[in-house]
């Protein structure tokens, strides 16, 4: 057996290419995973194969074709350098593989290049701060079952949420610390959106509305997605000393009204009639830059909010391959493997 220590990064994945084809492709994977829209079978491929994917797959391109560069998907390429980084930190005793959940370069591959080199432990590592169902644990429970369908006899190590880690905070911090926070007048903390049903499945029998979160960290609220992101953002908050006045939280990148509110679109409308013309936007659900970050909101958000007359929406750049966030991995990597 090797015994050097395998380490796989698992982030969402992107298309191949800002083609109509290889967007339809990776959108026809994604959408129809069962922990990403969880309804039944039956239902779930109509609404996706004949409704959504149909629909948005030429305005989903066009997006792609904004965000791609000479290097191709940031996702993708931000991920392979923080992937040769975290080896050169790591040293000899480690080996740090990448691979998407949908796309290419993928997990089963990685993890098949794994199996042949014979670890005798792995290490799975999906990069979502938050645990929810269509993030960590779609990437873990797909990488668990390609292991037990290769074979592979290695010890598993799991990485699951790492939100409320003080190297995760301060890293987030540092990058926020990047601007001149004197300059805004508010700051947003916008995490991804999910359905409310997708959160109410973490604490049976209480509703998202009725839910105590948003005010400190509940007994059921370990793997709550809202009450993590409210966490977060009230340690991120205390390290910056920020007033309760100084900060608000919202949800993007939602498909329908039954999502996590309030929406941060809304938000930044409620704040600029406020009179707050200069906002600073964090986005810490996310550590690499992606179509969410640097179009949804430095772009779209951004161009909407100058439109109303607002005067500045500055994002602030996501962890990508920070030093900060590469010691954080290496935290945690270390943290998993003793």
């Amino acid at each position: 057996m090797n015994k050097k220590t395998a380490v796989l990064l698992i982030n969402v994945g992107s298309p191949d290419s800002p083609t109509v084809p290889a967007v339809k492709k990776y959108l026809t994977q994604f959408l129809n995973d069962k922990r990403v829209i969880d309804i039944p079978w039956l239902l779930r491929k109509i609404l996706v194969n004949l409704i959504i994917i149909p629909f948005r797959v030429k305005k989903s391109t066009k997006l792609y074709l904004r965000l791609w560069t000479k290097k191709g998907s940031p996702l993708i390429y931000i991920s392979e350098e923080l992937t040769q980084k975290l080896q050169n930190e790591l040293g000899t005793d480690y080996e740090v593989f990448l691979g998407m959940r949908y796309g290419i370069p993928g997990y089963k591959a990685a993890l098949q290049q794994i199996n042949n080199k014979g670890f005798s432990k792995i290490i799975l590592l999906p990069l979502f701060p938050q645990h929810a169902m269509s993030t960590t644990e779609t990437a873990l429970v797909a990488a668990k079952n390609e292991i037990k369908k290769l074979g592979i006899k290695a010890r598993i190590f799991e990485v699951d949420q790492f939100y409320n880690k003080p190297q995760f905070i301060d890293a987030f911090v540092e990058r926020i610390r990047e601007h001149d926070l004197k300059q805004f007048d508010h700051i947003i903390f916008s995490y991804h959106g999910l359905p409310n049903r997708q959160v109410e499945k973490c604490h049976p029998g209480i509703r998202v509305e009725n839910c105590s979160c948003t005010k400190a960290l509940p007994a059921h609220g370990t793997f709550c997605y809202r009450a993590t992101v409210y966490e977060t953002t009230r340690l991120i908050a205390n390290k910056l000393q920020l007033a309760a006045t100084d900060y608000s939280l919202g949800f993007q990148s939602r498909l329908s009204k039954n999502w996590l509110t309030p929406f941060t679109d809304e938000l930044l409308a409620e704040k600029l009639s406020e009179g707050k013309k200069r906002i600073l936007v964090v986005a810490p659900s996310f550590v690499t830059d992606c179509l969410e970050t640097t179009l949804e909101i430095a772009y779209e958000y951004a161009e909407e909010f100058l439109e109303k007359g607002g005067e500045k929406l500055q994002l602030v750049e996501s962890l990508n391959t920070h030093e900060s966030w590469v010691k954080t991995l290496v935290h945690l990597v270390k943290s998993a493997n003793q």
